[in-house]
């Protein structure tokens, strides 16, 4: 396997762009032309600097009816010039009656109900990388950098925009700096621009150069501006300095703590930027969506911490970097090292109980480095350092004296998680505008004895020249050292081929993870030791047909085995239906089949061991619908059940969320969601030795896997909502409340480790759950100059345990009960200045 990977790494550094891509090839072209004196951003046209530049009109329809030309009556006519500086664009769209156009007042990034006006910028024309630049018809910004067509909305520049609406038309004009881009520094040199325009009143969507969605991705279908002329590449370095200050409030104990610190970005070469968190603030994150997990795997978080969310797209390659892990939990490897005697040894009885740990690490700082150069190699570096953090034992050690027992209570320091140091390194060659090879390495060295862990990756995704088919793959390899005597190595490999243009779609392919191959040092794989044949096949509808704007109808098979021994574990089946009606009502269902299914996961005792719980053939149908967004009140809502053959185990669930829009201001959006699992079973505990000594009744079942049978209810509440003073100015609510209660049966079963059944047992115990997690954020955000923010916060939460209130408890006694518990209240103000050295520098 080293020599494979040694051979195909070489391989990458060998790559040449053997074959042209022959998609695009009537793009629209344009020369570019420079101005003297540049035009006032203020959303009018009278500036001298627009007069005589060449004119980009005649918009295509990208959606629904693609390739359809815009109509007379929502005419776009976009103007571009430039300077020493930057570039500008004035774009006028004409509609028949301007005062309907939708407006909604959002903050950055968030297009709302609105019309917007969009560009795309590629330096290198490669066709894969382009910046993207919005201005929505409230006014609002959005930028995002875009990746084989993926947005990034995370990533943020500083640059100007206004607007106008008028009697005939409305009137976007866009500054962008080349601080805000990456191009080369190069006398002549062409840009791959597009235009889009969308209007909501026409549910369509345009563009100056077409896009076809026969094949290909919309990021190839540039057009072309010629001729910049002695642009240079400004000094990118941005100062983001910023101070906080929090109160959290528990239980009537109040702690207060501030901070300071500093972003910076740095452009180290033209094309590749550095950037960096000085003693990093994550005080003002949103709330994890925790749920009650009683399952065999960990649940997994979405990301919210803003370095870790902008700009990651070469890091995320492979799915090797799950950023929770950096400032995380502390991994406490050596928790069984601690004291827990049963009985007296030789007079002496020790036992250490935790009663201080942290539930995250700190981090210390991070850097992130990436771009990519005019001949495609993107590189990406990413490091961070954790600190040392450390939890309080309290020692209790009692010795016999003759007929007395004297205890001794002391407190002691542990290391939970040493100093440590996360980093990725990554090479991202594209080619042919659709194609790319990538290595890719994660690191994860911790001091002293702790373990340490390796991944490399290299992966690839190859299409032909029409970009009809995909060769798509990885091969992957870890290393884990527990013990650097005994290092612990796994493979993972991935390989598929499919059909990605045109109505019918596809895809087959077979992958593999053997019982040794472990990320999650720095990445998240919940299951190894399996491999799966699978695939699809597809229709969709590309151009409207009677009702439809589009449909899509797409059959999924797996089938599934244990790497190792190779053992058949089940196959699963879906059928899927999707679609979005003239009348703007989406809607859609699945139906999805597993045969009988072999799970070496729910018993705990690893693949390896032969054990499995045999779960029931099921057949689950589903049903979503969305309503149309333009009208004040619109509602998303979807429903499942789910049969089990054989068995008593049923689920069915439903979701509903209505939202209003009372102004263009003022919104707000509820969600509810209710499941229901009834007679359904699950892994509850193994009798071991200790359990039979603390109660002997339980002798008979000692070494068994007791299952127990249990009802599971879920209710998730849930409020948002937001008020735009302006679009630069906002306040915003989110409140979730999630309630899980589990009674159980006082059913409980032990699992036959031969065939995978469960036999009834009298085994008693008590293992009700009750869960719940309240989380409130209120927050205002004030961007009072170009790049800067001031910040309140607000959260109110409550996290009880499990076992605070009965589990057969009703609604309203619930929150009763639940407002007695303790409630963290939390406030903090921070501030964050955009500093931009040209801007200090013209000063001085």
């Amino acid at each position: 396997m080293l020599k494979i990977l040694a051979f195909l790494t070489i391989c990458f550094f060998f790559i040449k762009i053997t074959t042209a891509q022959t998609i695009n090839q009537n793009r629209k072209k344009l020369d570019v032309v420079r101005v003297d004196s540049p035009p006032k951003i203020d959303g009018k046209l009278d500036d001298t600097a627009w007069q005589n530049v060449p004119v980009a009109k005649d918009f295509v329809m990208m959606r629904p009816d693609n390739g359809k030309e815009e109509p007379n009556t929502h005419k776009t006519i976009v103007k571009l010039v430039y300077d020493d500086n930057a570039i500008y664009i004035s774009a006028k769209m004409y509609d028949p009656d301007p005062s309907k156009i939708p407006a909604e007042f959002t903050n950055r990034d968030n297009i709302g109900n609105s019309d917007f006006f969009l560009i795309t910028i590629n330096p290198n024309d490669d066709g894969q990388n382009p910046f993207e630049f919005i201005v929505t018809s409230s006014g609002a910004q959005a930028d995002s950098k875009v990746s084989n067509g993926n947005e990034d909305f995370n990533w943020s520049a500083v640059w100007d925009s206004d607007f106008s609406i008028n009697e005939d038309s409305w009137v976007v004009e866009m500054k962008i700096p080349y601080r805000a881009l990456r191009f080369a520094n190069v006398p002549v040199q062409s840009w791959g621009i597009n235009y889009h325009r969308k209007v909501l009143n026409l549910n369509a969507q345009f563009t100056w150069n077409h896009i076809d969605n026969q094949q290909g991705n919309w990021t190839q279908y540039d057009g072309l501006y010629k001729n910049f002329n002695n642009i240079k590449p400004p000094t990118r370095l941005n100062f983001y300095p910023y101070a906080s200050a929090t109160t959290t409030t528990k239980d009537d104990n109040t702690v207060f703590d501030w901070s300071v610190g500093m972003d910076v970005k740095y452009g180290i070469t033209e094309n590749f930027t550095l950037d960096a968190t000085l003693i990093p603030d994550f005080s003002q994150v949103g709330f994890d969506n925790v749920t009650l997990n009683l399952g065999p795997f960990e649940q997994q978080f979405t990301e919210q911490r803003q370095f870790f969310t902008e700009g990651t797209d070469l890091f995320t390659k492979g799915n090797l970097f799950y950023s929770r892990r950096v400032g995380g939990r502390p991994i406490d490897q050596f928790s069984d090292e601690r004291k827990d005697d049963d009985e007296f040894t030789d007079g002496k009885k020790v036992n250490d109980e935790v009663i201080d740990i942290p539930d995250k690490v700190q981090m210390l700082n991070a850097i992130k480095i990436s771009g990519r150069t005019k001949g495609g190699l993107g590189v990406g570096f990413f490091n961070a350092i954790t600190e040392k953090t450390e939890a309080t034992v309290e020692r209790t050690e009692q010795t016999i004296n003759g007929l007395d027992t004297i205890s001794n209570v002391s407190t002691y320091k542990t290391t939970v998680n040493p100093f440590s140091n996360y980093n990725i390194m990554v090479l991202d060659q594209q080619f042919n505008q659709n194609s790319s090879v990538t290595l890719i390495n994660t690191n994860v060295t911790r001091d002293g004895r702790f373990r340490d862990a390796n991944v490399t990756g290299l992966l690839w995704h190859v299409e032909d020249k029409k970009s009809r088919y995909n060769v798509d793959g990885s091969f992957k390899m870890s290393t884990i050292s527990d013990d650097e005597d005994n290092p612990n190595t796994g493979y993972t490999f991935d390989t598929s081929i499919g059909k990605q243009s045109g109505n019918w779609r596809g895809e087959i392919g077979y992958n593999f993870e053997n019982k040794d191959y472990n990320p999650n040092d720095m990445g998240i794989l919940f299951s190894n030791n399996e491999q799966v044949i699978y695939g699809f096949i597809g229709y969709q509808l590309l151009k409207p047909k009677g009702l439809f704007n589009n449909y899509r109808v797409n059959i999924f098979y797996d089938v599934n085995f244990l790497h190792n021994p190779g053992t058949y574990v089940g196959t699963n089946a879906s059928l899927s239906f999707g679609t979005d009606t003239k009348e703007r009502f989406s809607f859609g269902g699945n139906l999805n089949y597993s045969t009988e299914r072999k799970d070496f996961f729910e018993p705990r005792q690893g693949t390896t061991s032969g054990v499995y719980f045999n779960r029931p053939e099921r057949l689950n149908v589903n049903h979503w619908g969305s309503t149309d967004y333009r009208k004040k009140f619109a509602i998303d809502y979807d429903w499942y059940y789910t049969f089990y053959k054989n068995n008593p185990k049923e689920d069915y669930g439903f979701r509903i969320s209505p939202r209003y829009r009372f102004t263009n201001k003022f919104s707000l959006i509820y969600g509810f969601r209710y499941g229901k699992t009834n007679n359904g079973q699950g892994y509850v505990t193994k009798i071991d030795e200790d359990d039979v000594e603390e109660k002997p009744s339980l002798a008979p079942l000692k070494d068994h896997i007791i299952f127990g049978q249990r009802d599971w209810a879920t209710y998730d509440n849930s409020l948002t909502g937001k008020y735009t003073f302006s679009t630069k100015s906002a306040a915003s609510l989110s409140f979730r409340h999630n309630w899980s209660k589990v009674p159980y049966q006082e059913k409980y079963f032990s699992l036959n480790e031969d065939n995978g059944e469960l036999t009834s047992n009298n085994y008693q115990g008590e293992h009700d759950k009750n869960f719940n997690s309240w989380n409130l954020d209120l927050n205002y955000q004030w961007q009072f100059a170009p790049g800067s923010q001031l910040i309140f916060f607000y959260r109110n939460s409550i996290r009880p345990d499990h076992d605070f209130a009965p589990a057969n408890i009703d609604f309203k006694n619930n929150i009763s009960k639940l407002f007695d518990q303790s409630m963290q209240h939390r406030f903090s103000v921070r501030l964050v200045y955009f500093i931009d050295y040209n801007n200090i520098k013209s000063i001085i």
